[in-house]
């Protein structure tokens, strides 16, 4: 006989449902535990996601502000170009930059550039330097990019066609461009960088691209490539200043890779050309406007002028003696030509101790 004291039907009731209860309760307890068990490493990995989209967007943003990695001792790079586009490894280091206390060269102008650097063609060696990642406009030295790529794309004897478009370009110009007829890319490649054709750039855009929009896009995708991470183009030209722009370093590493080219680097050194061309008399004359070779600097090598009157007057410069090639960006200058000449004289007579050289003299404001 049981000892358990007898229990009504109710109370009999009353415990198999608290028992159903407890069931249920536990159940769902189980369920739960199973749930947060499943759950703790997907709120782990949407933290890790959060922080990876966080530092993607916290570069994007560094680049758009010019901030980036630095480079034991280099140019600093951000992890895109102002195109948006990924930067590639630099084509050209230069060491020293944003520590201009260690340059070699002391020269302080009375009226300075708004931006410029002094540097070792082949060592990428930084000997003078003021506001070098500063971005600016850049005028016509937007050609040097022109150059690379057309000397990239194409062989010196293909025949550009002549367009409406090309003829009507606004600015400098060759001005002789027959509508309608071909040209060799040379003879539109010396129109390009001696009188610093703006027509000549705009048909070498559309031969290479068929339009001068694809060019530009081009020309960024190449800036990205090369590691230039000031350089916006927005022309083939840089005739319009609006969202056309870059920086002295960049600059810098872009006339290195131009005179690897050995097209560009013969035109570029070249005073005067006469070329034949179909039009009246079967030749044209062209003459660079570059004061260093114009004034007969010893040992002048190229490369590039610019002006506009956003972007001031503008000169990147190369020149060598004895084994050591320099050169020199110059970005809104008052005095470009005089101003290059006394950086390029302090690089190889100060620093690299190459015998001085008897200069004509370049009048002010060359």
């Amino acid at each position: 006989m049981s000892s358990q004291p007898s229990i009504t039907p109710g109370q009999r009731h009353r415990r198999a449902a608290a028992r159903r209860r407890r069931k249920r309760f536990t159940g769902a307890g189980v369920l739960a535990l199973a749930i947060f068990v499943a759950f703790v490493p997907m709120m782990a990995l949407d933290r890790s996601n959060v922080r990876s989209e966080n530092a993607r967007h916290g570069s994007a943003a560094a680049a758009t502000l010019g901030a980036g990695r630095l480079h034991a001792g280099a140019v600093a790079v951000p992890n895109l170009s102002p195109a948006g586009l990924e930067l590639g490894k630099p084509a050209f280091v230069l060491t020293g930059i944003a520590a201009p206390r260690a340059d070699p060269v002391r020269l302080a102008f009375h009226t300075p550039p708004r931006a410029g650097l002094l540097f070792d063609l082949d060592s990428g060696r930084i000997l003078w330097q003021r506001n070098a990642s500063k971005r600016v406009e850049i005028a016509s030295l937007t050609k040097m990019m022109t150059a690379l790529i057309a000397v990239r794309s194409a062989p010196p004897n293909d025949p550009v066609l002549v367009t409406r478009q090309a003829v009507g370009a606004p600015g400098s110009k060759v001005g002789v461009l027959p509508l309608g007829r071909r040209v060799r890319l040379e003879s539109m490649l010396y129109g390009l960088l001696l009188p610093s054709g703006n027509d000549a750039a705009v048909a070498i855009a559309e031969h290479v691209s068929g339009s001068v929009g694809a060019f530009v896009t081009r020309m960024n995708a190449e800036a990205a490539k090369l590691g230039l991470g000031c350089t916006r183009y927005a022309s083939s030209s840089g005739y319009v200043d609006q969202g056309n722009y870059s920086c002295a370093a960049d600059l810098a590493v872009l006339a290195h890779v131009d005179l690897e080219q050995p097209r560009i680097a013969r035109i570029a050194r070249t005073l005067s050309a006469v070329l034949p061309f179909p039009i009246k008399g079967g030749k044209l004359y062209l003459y660079n406007n570059n004061p260093l070779l114009i004034y007969g600097y010893p040992g002048a090598t190229g490369l590039k002028t610019g002006y506009t009157l956003a972007a001031g007057r503008c000169l990147v410069a190369t020149a060598q003696r004895g084994g050591v090639r320099l050169g020199v960006v110059l970005l809104d200058s008052p005095d470009p030509a005089t101003q290059a000449r006394k950086l390029l004289d302090r690089g190889f007579v100060g620093v690299y101790h190459r015998p001085r050289v008897a200069e004509p003299p370049i009048p002010a404001g060359a």
